[in-house]
């Protein structure tokens, strides 16, 4: 669903959850690192999101090439779920979504092959979640690119930085 096509039931809700709820999202337990760092830092009022990809509740990670064995409209689900991971970790630390003050700046990675070009419409999946639960909050500056691999041969990674109060 595009953001342009929400309904107004969506986007009057009044905190995040109610979007969430709207939305028929329910999140999931916080990702735990794959290697040696933290999920999330604190510095004076911005929360630093590491990298999450395309996991599943089940820990199930949507892996491949995009434009080769992945598609655009797969990738941007993948991208969405990985949104969805992002949103868990926030909720994690910040014990309320109704904390962030703004999103600020994601960097999206595809992994995708040399001739792909459509790296943005990928992370689109992302960015159009953050503003359907946020709303103008979530409207963010962001980097999408492409790389030749990411770790363990997941779709996309993205990482997110975040204002709060």
């Amino acid at each position: 669903m595009s953001v342009s096509e929400l309904s107004s039931d969506v986007l009057e809700a009044e905190t995040p959850a109610d979007r969430l709820a709207s939305l028929g999202i329910t999140l999931p337990a916080s990702p735990p690192p794959v290697a040696n760092f933290v999920t999330h830092v604190f510095e004076d009022r911005l929360l630093y999101l590491s990298g999450q990809g395309p996991r599943e509740a089940d820990g199930r990670m949507h892996r491949g090439k995009v434009g080769a064995d992945v598609s655009v409209e797969e990738a941007y689900a993948h991208a969405r779920l990985t949104g969805i991971n992002l949103l868990a970790v926030m909720q994690e630390a910040l014990g309320d979504l109704t904390r962030v003050r703004r999103v600020v700046k994601l960097l999206g990675m595809v992994n995708a092959e040399p001739d792909f070009a459509d790296h943005p419409a990928v992370i689109n999946g992302c960015s159009d979640l953050l503003v359907e639960v946020f709303g103008d909050k979530g409207r963010h500056a962001r980097s999408a690119v492409g790389f030749g691999s990411l770790p363990g041969r997941i779709t996309v990674e993205i990482e997110a930085i975040v204002a709060i109060d």
